[in-house]
């Protein structure tokens, strides 16, 4: 059976022309209040909830709230871990 012919072809080159290149603007590193900000939700979310175990009972106005206090505290927590999304 006789073999058959190796085509070959050209590299592939994009037109220059089609795209101009864009300069992005690199950010740099987060500012230390936004850190200091973003752990002291989350680590006060974690208060909340300890707290609220421990001595929920006790006082007042975190008895009052009842069942939100989990949310409160959970909110806390998820909005500083959404806050790392833009920690640099």
């Amino acid at each position: 059976m006789p073999k058959s012919k190796v085509r070959k072809k050209a590299a592939y080159t994009p037109p220059a022309d089609r795209r101009t290149p864009v300069k992005v603007k690199q950010a740099g590193p987060s500012h230390p209040i936004y850190i200091t900000v973003m752990l002291g939700v989350m680590v006060l979310g974690l208060a909340w909830l300890v707290v609220n175990y421990i001595a929920g009972e006790k006082i007042p106005f975190m008895a009052d709230l009842g069942n939100w206090n989990f949310a409160i505290g959970f909110a806390l927590m998820i909005s500083g871990l959404l806050m790392t999304m833009r920690w640099r």
